[in-house]
């Protein structure tokens, strides 16, 4: 209950009157698969846009079948546009953090295991490199969780848009076990602890 009402309380905050922007922004999220990742920001209202793909690793190797593998330094992503005056990066990080995977499991998520899988923020410039360090730190001065924070905070280099058949994945297979099992009560949780931020 304690960590609803923490990111909540985050939440509902940075709701207030937001300047406005000249243009949209991107965000580079991995925790875990990204179909349920993906998922997740698409119902986030300010979200233009959601891409599933590959961060970490060298072009060559942003190739599902390579990254399976867990050696090519890849972790599967999500690029999240969106509109600033609409939905702060503060908020995506909550979601990230609250509803989207748990930041303490390390090089796995749930039954997906491997580098692959790992949690990460990949920043891409000064401003969200501060901002998603100061959200680590609250939540662990707070102890939202009962774990340590594993989430690595690094430097974006090139993000990979994953095969097509990736793209959308549970909405174009909402019946799927794993989908049922896993991604949709990600999707839930959403509409649940943010009402206000769900579409």
């Amino acid at each position: 209950m304690a960590r609803f009402s923490f990111f909540r309380a985050l939440a509902l905050s940075a709701l207030l009157p937001l300047a406005a922007a000249a243009q949209s922004q991107t965000a580079v999220f991995s925790g875990g698969c990204f179909w349920g990742v993906d998922a997740v920001f698409k119902h986030v209202k300010g979200v233009s846009k959601v891409v599933s793909g590959y961060s970490g690793g060298e072009a060559s190797t942003a190739h599902y079948d390579m990254v399976s593998e867990g050696n090519t330094g890849h972790a599967e992503s999500v690029e999240v546009t969106f509109d600033p005056s609409k939905v702060t990066y503060a908020t995506l990080l909550k979601v990230f953090f609250s509803v989207a995977h748990d930041p303490t499991e390390w090089n796995y998520q749930g039954p997906d295991h491997g580098t692959q899988y790992r949690s990460a923020i990949w920043y891409a410039n000064a401003d969200q490199q501060k901002e998603a360090q100061a959200t680590i730190a609250e939540l662990s001065q707070k102890k939202v969780y009962k774990e340590p924070i594993v989430t690595q905070v690094v430097p974006l280099k090139k993000f990979y848009p994953a095969e097509d058949y990736h793209q959308n994945y549970l909405a174009l297979h909402p019946t799927q076990a794993y989908i049922v099992y896993n991604d949709i009560p990600k999707v839930e949780s959403l509409k649940a602890k943010y009402p206000e931020l769900y579409r």
